[in-house]
């Protein structure tokens, strides 16, 4: 079954590498306005809750029954981020550093499709949307094999895409979905070098390792988010217990939000209780070091295993440090290369910030909610990559090209 598919999205690449910007729009804006019919709404909310109730009763963590969970509002979103897509400029084509040679030949860069693009991932299911958008406007085909808790919301919104596709007149191969969700089929589709360009797994830390553990084919790592935020000394109270409250509490089981708070002690006794006491509006567990702690003392202590958690639940650590090189160490030894903000004052401080920590996004003042593709303007994103060879951070169109060397002579030889 696997080497059908692949055969077929091969094909697909090959199809959509002639396809020209206005048919891909096309295309992009056939599936959007599919997507929000009446009819397609209803047909994909129902498989949406066939998957919630088996999410339910297997006992999954209401963070991430709602990171499954699809809504009228949610697939506008996903119809709104191809819309986007379709209105943003097209990479595929783009000549770049063209120079001449002494010898009078002219070389240079072309941006190409990657070809065909494999996609892992966990729940989600705006991520099969997402996806199919970013690789066809980029003319990759792509490979979908996403979880058994979405496997029906998966099956409606491929199912909504390649009928919108086929309407006018553009093969529905450019979408595939694995629906057999076994390990055993996951494994044999990461070992797909032969019809699959690259791998990209969309997931926790157990999927993403085990893809990189597994496979032949090669892979982009979107990493998990245990994403920090650093509460400076100069740092304004309620700035802080805003963006903490952001960060942690907007989406508790997204990659961006704030799992870790580290906060310099001369700020500890002014900016602790305020930030405790709005977190304890959405119930979250604090686990402290002791410092923190005899600051706050309605808390839980600390293990060294919660620096490096990612909790993606209604919980966050505080650690207490003693300048902004000891918060630097510290994120840097515990981060996951996702994002990482700090809150100050000191322009100093937040350039070194900037500068020293190595993370995909680093931010100043801001919540680390933002890290996303959408929020960049890029319409939507295929991942955040944590990796620093040939995409980093959240992953646009340009993300899913290469580029090929193009040379111009008039007869030269060596």
């Amino acid at each position: 079954m696997l080497i059908e598919l692949g055969m077929k999205a091969k094909e697909a690449a090959v199809y959509l590498n002639r396809l020209s910007v206005n048919r891909k729009n096309e295309g992009l804006f056939a599936v959007a306005k599919a997507l929000v019919t009446d009819d397609n709404i209803t047909y994909i909310l129902k498989a949406n809750e066939a998957d919630i109730a088996a999410a339910e009763e297997a006992g999954m963590k209401p963070a991430l029954i709602d990171r499954l969970s699809l809504t009228k509002e949610r697939i506008f979103a996903m119809a709104e981020g191809l819309e986007q897509i379709a209105g943003l400029s097209d990479p595929v084509g783009e000549v770049t550093n063209m120079t001449i040679r002494p010898n009078g030949l002219r070389i240079g860069e072309k941006r190409v499709p990657l070809g065909v693009i494999g996609i892992i991932y966990e729940s989600r299911p705006n991520v099969t949307a997402d996806a199919f958008g970013l690789c066809f406007k980029t003319g990759n085909a792509v490979i979908l094999r996403g979880g058994s808790d979405a496997i029906n919301s998966n099956k409606a919104i491929v199912d909504v895409i390649k009928k919108a596709l086929k309407s006018v007149d553009i093969t529905e191969d450019c979408i595939n979905l694995i629906t057999d969700t076994s390990r055993a089929t996951a494994t044999e589709f990461m070992r797909l070098n032969r019809y699959v360009d690259v791998l990209i797994p969309r997931g926790g830390a157990g999927l993403i390792q085990t893809v990189v553990n597994n496979a032949t084919v090669p892979v982009i790592e979107t990493g998990t988010g245990n994403c920090h935020i650093y509460i400076d000394e100069t740092a304004d109270t309620d700035m802080a217990a805003s963006i903490v409250f952001n960060a942690k509490t907007q989406r508790l089981g997204v990659c961006n939000a704030c799992e870790s708070l580290v906060i310099h002690s001369k700020a500890l006794e002014r900016v602790l209780p305020v930030i405790a006491e709005k977190l304890k509006e959405k119930n979250v567990e604090l686990r402290m070091d002791e410092r923190a702690l005899a600051v706050v003392g309605d808390a839980i202590k600390a293990t060294d295993d919660d620096w490096g958690t990612e909790y993606l639940d209604s919980i966050i650590s505080v650690k207490t440090v003693d300048s902004i090189d000891e918060a630097i160490s510290h994120i840097n030894r515990f981060n996951t290369g996702h994002s990482e903000a700090i809150i100050t004052n000191d322009y100093n401080n937040s350039q070194k910030f900037l500068d020293e920590i190595d993370a995909a996004a680093v931010y100043v003042n801001a919540s680390t909610r933002f890290t996303d593709g959408f929020e960049f303007g890029f319409g939507a994103e295929i991942g955040i990559s944590t990796q620093k060879l040939h995409a980093r951070g959240p992953m646009g169109l340009r993300a899913l090209t290469t580029t090929k060397y193009i040379i111009y002579g008039n007869g030269q030889i060596r």
